[in-house]
């Protein structure tokens, strides 16, 4: 831990990763954050040593002065686009996901000791059909899977060029508070507030579903040990080492927690450029970082359910794992 704490720029604190994290350090004093927001994005509520400042992230040298201007010991990079529906658009999905983290990258080149966050994701893999290490092959046609898998490498490459402290943070699937009402679980809690139906693929695809409070446990661990010089990438993948079939995650979730919906398997196909297999393997996180999931994806749903969909009678589900 640097003994003088920490100054954290964060990028995505709008989303579920970004909240996440900033409720996981919101009351620590050796941690103060300064959040970069797109024009569009939404304020989290204010917090003590808590900051914003809207940015042009397609602007490296007004980025540039605003990051200089804070003196961070770490810039986490969780701002993406390409998950949430309606989709985006193709090349502005690359545009977004690659350009601005290279921007980013440059600007922490300029920064003594400052140590980049980068968090990627687990679709920028090749499907291996087991669970997935940080040194198997990033392969995907899945789109934001693509553009998260070029900006992961050039990333990488860029760090290696200009001496940047970097670490990657390749989370799978998760949920939680502050999840966007577009993705599976949101959508199941929709559902059954206005008491209809979702139509699902069959669910025979594994899957590996973690917390989103978890994944943000994780970044907060990177950071506690980025404290380092210039020298190769740490990876690591941040997931539930579990192997289960999609169905089965979504009927134990509705089970644990009461949720009254209707679950119509087969309804549909299988996304375009689905993996059929993505799951983790978390031992280097584990071992090097002292990471492991801690909370119960059921109960990370109810606290959703609690929080966006009150109307809903959820049963509070076991905490832990």
């Amino acid at each position: 831990m640097n003994e003088h704490g920490h100054r954290v720029v964060l990028t995505g604190a709008s989303g579920a990763l970004g909240r996440n994290f900033l409720d996981l350090v919101a009351k620590r004093e050796d941690v103060h954050v300064l959040a970069l927001l797109r024009d569009a994005s939404r304020e989290p509520p204010p917090q003590e040593r808590l900051q914003f400042a809207r940015v042009d992230f397609n602007d490296p040298l007004s980025l540039s002065r605003v990051i200089e201007a804070f003196a961070p010991t770490c810039v986490v990079h969780s701002a993406a686009t390409g998950m949430s529906f309606p989709r985006t658009r193709w090349f502005s999905l690359i545009r977004f996901n690659v350009d601005v983290s290279i921007n980013l990258c440059q600007c922490v080149s300029m920064l003594p000791k400052c140590h980049l966050i980068f968090i990627s994701t687990g679709l920028a893999y090749r499907d291996q059909g087991r669970p997935l290490r940080e040194d198997d092959p990033l392969d995907t046609r899945h789109p934001y899977g693509a553009s998260k898998a070029a900006a992961d490498m050039l990333v990488r490459s860029a760090a290696a060029e200009f001496g940047v402290g970097l670490t990657v943070l390749r989370p799978f699937s998760f949920t939680g508070l502050w999840d966007d009402r577009g993705r599976l679980f949101p959508t199941l809690l929709r559902a059954a507030a206005a008491r209809g139906a979702v139509d699902l693929s069959p669910g025979d695809q594994v899957r590996d579903h973690c917390s989103a409070r978890d994944i943000a446990a994780g970044i907060a661990a990177a950071m506690e040990s980025g404290e380092h010089g210039p020298s190769e990438p740490r990876i690591y993948n941040l997931g539930s080492a579990a192997r289960t079939p999609l169905r089965n995650v979504i009927e134990r979730v509705v089970e644990e927690i009461g949720l009254d919906v209707e679950l119509n398997f087969g309804a549909r196909d299988y996304a375009r450029y689905e993996p059929m297999f993505l799951g983790a393997d978390i031992d280097r996180a584990s071992e090097q970082m002292n990471w492991k999931p801690k909370h119960n994806l059921a109960h990370a749903v109810w606290q959703l359910g609690c929080e966006s969909f009150p109307e809903l009678k959820l049963r509070e589900p076991r905490h832990t794992i």
